[in-house]
């Protein structure tokens, strides 16, 4: 009998239920999209995490570089000897550690024997910069008396390597100069024995071969992808940094968003090319437990002092440009205008509800005068309420799901900038910071996706009952107060 009444009472009244459940479905399809999205901003800004933690990295340990000594400019110089010949190639290697200080190796074992800590690999991060070119030498010229012009090279006597003349002028120097040109680029010493953990864990071999665990002075390299293309690099092609040999052996491709390290060598070859014999600049920390991290961090802070901590929540902080943006305003703005528009919803859903029982004074009174108990006319009233807020639900689902899916075809482009972390160092793939101790900034490009997730549907079938129980309960409160004389008195 309650089935049979419900279906009837819904079909008589299409329109208000309609308008009912449209109501909740735009409420209920605002929250899925706003959840949705801030889920992929989520993962839009794990990706940029993972670019420079390195999967299964929970924290790095670093340490500040020191201010240059007095009268140090803490910048590379170069220098070249000068040669008798008027033309000579000259080129020369400046490797520099960047990132931080550097740190003993010991430290990276001491660190694993922190309470909490899974395992902790080290790695040394260098700057290279290479300047080829050649000089070519000057040629003075004088002109004589009778308007002939000689010309001496690497004469005595005169500025700029000319004789004197008895009857000549100043002589003047001609051609000559200088043309170098100076390339920058960044490598990084890996343990090749822990590959999982630190720098290489977020990458992807897409051409050739890692390293080996037996590897470790092999002079070996594995290049990422966009230096690679830049240099026209293929796997078994060469190349040289300070007299040292190595041959390509892997193309690696970052799991995710850009990698800030163009070359990885084996650890040994980094620390003997930066002249960092058993150094490291970055440890890389996995914790046992993902939720301990906080504390973790503690324990190596108390027990191992001068070094600095950084964990990803630390170094999202640092994140900036239209991702940071888009995430605070999904985070914020979002989130309390889908609170706005959800409880807007409900009020509007129990407001018809209750001004649907008004008009039905007859029919509820004609009911209880039949003998229907009030109990009996108020589930009548939910029991309409929460069918009309499951359809509104399955309609907000429909739409919220749709809206994701177009934000995640139409994947807008967002801008990541990644800051060093107060000159401590850069956190897996790159960097941190440059030549000196300067700060460097990368930016990468992320595709947003607006994931949903069984969570957030489960969320939706929770607000669509929840919609349907705040207006039944008004609206079956409503008709449970109904004499029978109400519905005498409505006969006209």
């Amino acid at each position: 009998m309650f089935g049979i009444y419900l279906k009837r009472e819904l079909g008589r009244r299409k329109k208000a239920a309609l308008v009912i459940a449209l109501g909740l479905a735009l409420g209920i399809a605002l929250v899925i999209t706003v959840s949705s999205v801030s889920a992929g901003m989520s993962k839009a800004q794990d990706k940029v995490l993972q670019s420079l933690y390195g999967l299964g990295t929970d924290m790095t340990v670093t340490k500040a570089r020191s201010a240059p000594a007095s009268g140090g400019s803490g910048g590379p110089s170069f220098k070249f000897g000068a040669k008798s010949s008027s033309s000579t190639k000259q080129s020369s290697d400046r490797v520099m550690t960047q990132g931080g200080q550097a740190l003993k190796s010991t430290l990276v074992t001491k660190v694993a024997g922190q309470k909490g800590v899974a395992s902790a690999v080290g790695a040394l991060s260098l700057n290279v910069t290479k300047v080829d070119g050649s000089f070519t030498q000057g040629k003075a010229k004088t002109t004589t008396g009778s308007g002939t012009t000689g010309s001496t090279s690497g004469g005595q006597g005169q500025p700029g390597g000319g004789s004197g003349s008895s009857g000549g002028g100043q002589p003047q120097v001609q051609g000559g100069g200088a043309d170098f040109n100076v390339n920058s680029y960044s490598v990084v010493g890996v343990d090749v024995a822990h590959q999982g953990l630190g720098p290489l864990a977020s990458m992807k071999i897409t051409s050739g071969r890692t390293f080996t665990s037996a590897g470790t002075t092999s002079k070996v390299a594995v290049v990422g992808t966009s230096y690679a293309k830049e240099k026209k690099y293929k796997v078994g092609s060469t190349f040289t940094i300070s007299g040292t040999k190595f041959t390509v052996i892997g193309i690696a491709t970052p799991d995710s968003s850009e990698s800030t390290t163009d070359l990885f060598i084996p650890l040994k070859l980094a620390q003997t090319l930066g002249d960092a014999k058993n150094e490291v600049t970055t440890i890389y920390v996995k914790a046992t437990d993902s939720q301990q991290i906080s504390t973790v961090k503690k324990e190596i802070q108390s027990n191992i002092s001068g070094t600095t901590v950084t964990t990803s929540a630390d170094l999202a902080s640092t994140v900036s440009g239209s991702l940071s943006t888009a995430s605070s305003l999904a985070t914020s703005v979002g989130k309390w205008l889908s609170v706005a528009v959800l409880a807007a919803a409900f009020l509007v859903a129990a407001l018809l509800t209750s001004s649907a029982v008004s008009r039905r004074v007859r029919e509820f009174g004609t009911l209880k005068a039949l003998g229907w108990p009030s109990r009996k006319v108020t589930r009548q009233v939910v029991g309409e309420s929460m069918v009309n807020g499951l359809i509104g639900g399955a309609l907000g689902i429909a739409i919220g799901v749709g809206a994701a899916y177009a934000v995640t075809a139409v994947s807008p482009k967002l801008t990541a900038q990644l800051g060093s972390t107060g000159g401590g160092g850069g956190m897996g793939g790159g960097p941190g910071g440059g030549p000196g101790g300067q700060s460097t900034q990368n930016t990468l490009e992320i595709a947003l996706t607006a994931p949903v997730s069984l969570t957030t549907i489960a969320l939706a079938v929770g607000l669509a009952v929840t919609g349907g129980l705040i207006a039944g309960a008004m609206g079956g409160w409503r008709a449970s107060r109904m004499r029978p004389a109400d519905a005498l008195r409505s006969v006209s």
